[in-house]
């Protein structure tokens, strides 16, 4: 402390005031309390997805994919009537591959709103479309009866790549995260980053199986393109 010309005394140095201490102190504490509720709302009870709905277009589109899959169009109830007897059943066709396409394509939109079209998935599940990966997000409803977290909503993070490379399908898992925390690999059965096709397509069992139906994968931003062998 020193005496100025007015003999009152002042501090030395710029120190802070008995107010500004509480003041920061109070802002710490509101800042860590906005913290805290904003990572229970986000990870504890995080909103629904909100689902896709395609435009007319876009619908018209996936009808005529969907038919093109499977001869059947978005609603198969309602069948064109070339496809049906009089009575209203199925008529009697004989099989043929001419002319039909051996290529699946969807965009992201259309594999959001297929998943909407199922109504325990349609605000639970969300697909991103990149190049050479396919990421999903999942919220889980827990029972009340689980522990710690019953009756809370799980939120899971998935990624896997999806290619085609050297004539082989590639199918490796990059990661799964529960509530925004990464799973460590010894959780995920050593799987991450492995591809699947190399790993276990050698032998009889689903992955050979898919390996040797597949053509080419291309997966691009928005979109899915998959075709298959005859």
């Amino acid at each position: 402390m020193t005496d100025n010309k007015d003999g009152r005394k002042q501090k030395k140095g710029g120190g802070f005031s008995g107010k500004q201490v509480i003041g920061m102190i109070l802002a710490s504490i509101f800042i860590a309390v906005l913290v805290t509720v904003l990572t229970i709302k986000i990870f504890l009870f995080p909103s629904p997805f909100k689902p896709v709905i395609l435009t007319a277009k876009e619908n018209q589109q996936l009808s005529t994919k969907l038919a093109q899959l499977d001869n059947l169009t978005a609603q198969p109830q309602k069948q064109s009537a070339d496809k049906l007897t009089e009575d209203g059943t199925l008529k009697p066709e004989r099989y043929s591959e001419e002319g039909n396409s051996r290529e699946i394509s969807f965009t992201e939109r259309e594999v959001n709103a297929l998943m909407a079209k199922n109504s325990d998935l349609a605000d639970k599940v969300a697909v991103d479309l990149a190049d050479n990966t396919v990421s999903i997000k999942l919220l889980i409803p827990l029972d009340p009866d689980f522990p710690v977290m019953g009756g809370k909503t799980l939120r899971v993070n998935a990624g896997a790549e999806l290619a085609y490379r050297d004539g082989r399908p590639v199918v490796k898992l990059k990661g799964v995260s529960l509530m925004g925390v990464p799973m460590p690999n010894s959780w995920l059965g050593g799987l991450k980053n492995i591809d699947l096709i190399h790993e276990y397509g050698g032998s009889e069992g689903f992955w050979k199986a898919f390996a040797d139906g597949v053509d080419s994968i291309a997966v691009t931003e928005g979109f899915l393109k998959i075709k298959l062998k005859e």
